[in-house]
C-alpha cells in the first residue's frame, strides 16, 4: 500500500520520501552515540570483549569469593565478594578498579544491613556469603545473587538483589532487595549456597549451587523473575568426598565446563583449596573430567591448587575469559587474583596462578 502511493505521487514525493528517512537515520546514530557518551558503562555490559590480564594487582585485595565484572575496553572493573560482619551489616561488600583490573579500591557495601527475611528466617547469619554477579541487557538489569547461612549448616537461603547499575554515583543507583530464591533444609540433598548464573543456547537460565552434602546441583530458572521456574527440581552435577562447593560455569564451543572448589576451606593455612574442572555439551551434564570420569562420581581434574607462596586456591568466578579467585597465604591470610583461562590443544582450561 505505501508503494503503491509513493509511485502515484511523482518523484518529488519519492525525493521527500528519501530524504525523511535519511534524516530518520542520522538522528537514530545520532541518539546511539549520545547514548553510548551518556551509559557506556551499561551499554559495554551487552557487549562481547576480551578485557586482557592484569599484569599484577594491588589495593584493596582481601576479597573471599570474589564475584569478578571485568569491564570491557576504559570501562571499570568490579569485584563483589563475601561479607565482613564488621562492615555493612555484613552485607556484600564492593571494590573497582578503574585500570584494567590493576588497582582495586573498597567502595564499602551493597547495604547497611541484611534484608529482614534473612534474620527472621535463618537465625545466627552474621555476614553474606559467595556473591554472583550477572547482567540482563533486555531489563538493563544487574542481577546479584548472595548466600545466607552459618558455617557448616545446611540451613540456607540464596537470596537476590537488583541494580540498574554497578556505578554508585551513577542516577539510580541502588540494590533492590528481591528476597529469597531458593532455600535448603535438614534432610535435602544439597546446601542452597554459591550460586552461579549461566545462559544456555537456547536462553534458558540456570542457577548453578552447592556446597558438600550431596555436592553440586542445578536448578532452572523463570526469567527475569530470576526466580526457580514453575516444576524446576535441582539436578546433581557434581559429588566429592572431602568436600565441593562454589560452582562456577562457562560455555566454549561446544562444551559447558564445570569449575569447582574441593577441599577445605576458610583454615588459612590449613586450607586444602583446590579448583577442578569437567566438560558436557549440556549445562545439565553429565560432566566428565580430562580422565573420563563422571563428576557425580567423584571426578573432576585439578587445574590449580597450591602455587608460589601460596597454599591453596578457590572460591572462583569467571567473566569474559577471566577466572577471578581467593588464594590462602602460607601465613594464613588471604588475597584476590585473577587471570585468564588458557587452553590446550584437547580444549582443557589451563591455569597457573600468574
Amino acid at each position: 500500500m505505501t508503494t503503491e502511493t509513493a509511485d502515484r505521487t511523482g518523484p518529488r514525493r519519492r525525493l521527500t520520501t528519501a530524504l525523511a528517512v535519511l534524516v530518520a537515520a542520522l538522528t537514530t546514530a545520532a541518539t546511539f552515540m549520545l547514548v553510548t557518551a551518556d551509559a557506556g558503562a551499561e551499554i559495554t555490559a551487552q557487549q562481547e570483549c576480551a578485557p586482557a590480564q592484569p599484569g599484577s594487582i594491588r589495593g584493596s585485595l582481601g576479597a573471599h569469593d570474589p564475584a569478578l565484572w571485568a569491564g570491557c575496553s576504559g570501562q571499570p572493573w568490579y569485584v563483589f565478594a563475601t561479607g565482613d560482619a564488621r562492615f555493612g551489616g555484613g552485607t556484600i561488600p564492593i571494590r573497582r578498579s578503574t585500570d584494567g583490573g590493576q588497582t582495586w579500591s573498597s567502595l564499602g557495601t551493597i547495604w547497611n544491613a541484611k534484608p529482614a527475611w534473612i534474620t527472621q528466617q535463618i537465625p545466627g547469619v552474621s555476614n553474606l556469603w559467595a556473591p554472583e554477579i550477572h547482567y540482563d541487557a533486555a531489563q538493563g538489569l544487574y542481577y546479584l545473587y548472595y548466600s545466607a547461612s552459618t558455617f557448616g549448616s545446611q540451613r540456607s537461603a540464596i537470596g537476590l538483589a537488583t541494580s540498574p547499575t554497578l556505578d554508585p554515583a551513577a542516577p539510580g543507583y541502588g540494590w533492590t532487595d528481591r528476597g529469597p530464591v531458593f532455600q535448603s533444609y535438614e534432610g535435602n540433598a544439597y546446601n542452597a549456597i554459591d550460586p552461579n548464573i549461566v545462559v544456555d543456547d537456547a536462553g534458558v537460565h540456570w542457577m548453578v549451587f552447592g556446597s558438600w552434602w550431596q555436592g553440586i546441583h542445578i536448578l532452572k530458572l523463570d526469567w527475569p523473575s530470576g526466580k526457580p521456574a514453575a516444576g524446576a527440581v535441582p539436578i546433581r552435577l557434581a559429588t566429592k568426598s572431602g568436600g565441593i562447593e562454589g560452582p562456577s560455569m562457562t560455555k566454549r564451543g561446544n562444551y559447558y565446563y564445570l569449575f569447582t572448589s574441593i577441599g577445605t576451606c576458610c583454615a588459612g593455612a590449613n586450607s586444602t583449596y583446590k579448583i577442578t574442572v569437567g566438560r558436557s555439551t549440556s549445562p545439565t551434564g553429565p560432566f566428565l573430567d580430562a580422565n573420563g570420569v563422571d563428576m557425580r562420581n567423584g571426578g573432576g581434574t585439578v587445574v590449580l591448587g597450591a602455587y608460589g607462596s601460596n597454599v591453596a586456591s578457590g572460591g572462583q568466578s569467571i567473566h569474559r575469559g577471566l577466572i577471578s579467585y581467593h588464594a590462602y597465604g602460607s601465613n594464613g591470610g588471604f588475597t584476590l587474583d585473577i587471570e585468564r583461562i588458557e587452553w590446550n590443544s584437547a580444549g582443557w582450561p589451563v591455569l597457573n596462578g600468574s
